[in-house]
């Protein structure tokens, strides 16, 4: 653990580390992956200790939602990292036909992780895998409302990774405030907006470009052509893994009277199937994480004139909230304007699917939009009309397990994304290179930009630098017959000097 007042100590070593050109080589980035991957592997038990003290959160959710996550996100990276690394060749135009183009990534330098609270094992570590194989050196920084896994992390990450290229910064206010003073190649921070907007402030002194995981509320919306049974199953899961402290939670419902009849019977059903008459003793809920948001939830319950269906349920000493869906809230209620960030789930009648887009783009851009419906058009409708992080259609929370798709917001959610490549491009500069040789043809192809300046020499560099669609066959002979040319011209130089 690094304390505060040796910070700029700790950036300064890692850069330095990162300067030698420790970080670059592939052979080192795998094996820094590969003790990742066995830090998760030997460590499972003592992981789902931590979040059980942090949380309370049950087994299945700590390997499912933590663990495990993690785990494939690494075993991506050593399985891609060889083909994430190489040069990518670019497309050219006439003029630069003889030449190499290409992108190169580079790696930033000393980037800072700075986790959250909610999945404090995967938000602080989640990124690691990509910025390792980027070749970065990173300095994370848990959250210290989990404080059980910041420790764990703070003991772990020395032991299993380079101890100079990899360090972990814990405390609160104060040791973050001092961090974020110092000059980083890229932040990537996971949590509110409020905060959000604190590390951005400071980001802009030093020009570090950031990644801003947010959040919001997310929208549901249901219409009468889904399956009701299955849909029921698949929202009421996602509201309630970690007690619905999850930045993609479904936050509130859009549909009609209809709809909301049988989907309230339906839930009411499987709050009962799932977690028992009494699911403050279920095994299978988590808890609320500290006092502070505890008393917010139990705010937004007191202050909403809308019908509690179910649940409503509540234990201060225990951190408890009950699984609660509430019918008619009106729409100026504290619980419709900010992310609700627990196991609250309001429904609001719609009566049409434009009603419900419109309903969404009069609010600030969510992290990610849920559509339940049959209906084709309906669907297209909101992926056309709607503006979101994400979009997943029948389901809800599963996208973040497909990573070949990125993960971020838009506007108020969030900028920039990750998982998979997107991890590592993030973590990258994408450096422009073009090389060129010393050829008669490359010369005579680019002469007419010498001085004397003449209108000719306008007329055929408006038609070399002409943007225009080659097929790649075209190319292919162009390049032929632009190398015998450049062959040709050389060897009739050779001769006559």
């Amino acid at each position: 653990m690094v304390s505060t007042g040796q910070l700029t100590r700790v950036v300064d070593n890692s850069r330095a580390a990162f300067l030698s050109g420790r970080t670059r080589p592939l052979a080192w980035r795998m094996s820094q992956l590969q003790s990742l991957l066995q830090l998760l592997d030997e460590n499972e038990a003592e992981i789902c200790e931590a979040l059980g003290k942090d949380l309370r959160k049950p087994k299945q959710e700590c390997i499912s939602f933590e663990i495990e996550f993690l785990r494939n996100d690494v075993r991506g990276c050593i399985n891609n990292i060889q083909d994430w690394m190489a040069d990518y060749y670019v497309e050219k135009n006439i003029v630069t036909v003889m030449d190499t183009t290409l992108i190169h990534y580079d790696p930033l330098g000393v980037v800072l992780i700075m986790g959250a609270w909610n999945y404090p094992m995967m938000l602080s570590l989640g990124p690691l895998g990509g910025a390792i194989s980027a070749g970065n050196c990173v300095i994370i920084k848990p959250s210290e409302l989990a404080p059980a896994t910041s420790s764990l992390i703070a003991t772990l990450i020395p032991r299993y990774l380079d101890k100079e290229c990899f360090q972990v910064v814990e405390g609160g206010i104060l040791e973050t405030t001092e961090l974020l003073e110092e000059r980083f190649d890229h932040i990537f921070f996971t949590g509110s907006g409020a905060v959000g907007k604190i590390v951005g402030e400071a980001a802009n002194k030093h020009l570090t470009p950031v990644t801003l995981e947010l959040g919001g509320k997310s929208p549901v919306y249901i219409d009468s052509s889904a399956d009701l049974d299955i849909t029921a199953r698949r929202l009421l899961w996602a509201k309630c893994i970690n007690l619905g402290q999850t930045c993609i939670a479904p936050d509130y419902v859009l549909c009609s009277k209809e709809v909301e009849v049988k989907l309230v019977e339906k839930m009411r059903s499987l709050i009962g199937e799932w977690y028992g008459n009494d699911p403050q003793k279920s095994p299978n809920l988590c808890r609320i994480i500290n006092n502070r948001n505890w008393e917010r939830l139990h705010n937004l319950l007191k202050s909403t004139k809308g019908k509690v269906e179910i649940g409503g349920e509540n234990d201060s000493k225990d951190l408890y909230i009950a699984p609660t869906v509430i019918t008619e809230v009106g729409l100026d209620e504290p619980i419709m304007l900010d992310e609700i960030f627990g196991p609250i789930l309001p429904i609001v009648s719609v009566k049409s699917v434009d009603e419900a887009v419109e309903f969404i783009n009069k609010r600030d851009k969510p992290l990610t939009l849920y559509v339940f419906s049959s209906n084709k058009a309906t669907q297209n409708a909101f992926k056309t009309k709607t503006s979101s992080g994400s979009m997943v259609v029948n389901d809800a929370i599963v996208h973040l397990s497909v990573e070949t798709l990125p993960f971020g917001g838009v506007g108020a959610s969030g900028m920039g994304g990750y998982h998979g490549k997107y991890t590592f491009t993030t973590f990258s500069h994408q450096k422009s290179v073009l090389g060129r040789d010393f050829s008669a043809l490359g010369e005579y192809l680019g002469e007419t930009r010498y001085p004397p300046y003449q209108d000719w020499k306008i007329d055929r560099i408006s038609l070399l630098m002409k943007n225009r669609k080659i097929p790649k066959f075209l190319s292919l002979i162009l390049y032929l017959a632009c190398f015998f040319l450049g062959w040709l011209v050389s060897s009739l130089e050779n001769k006559f000097n």
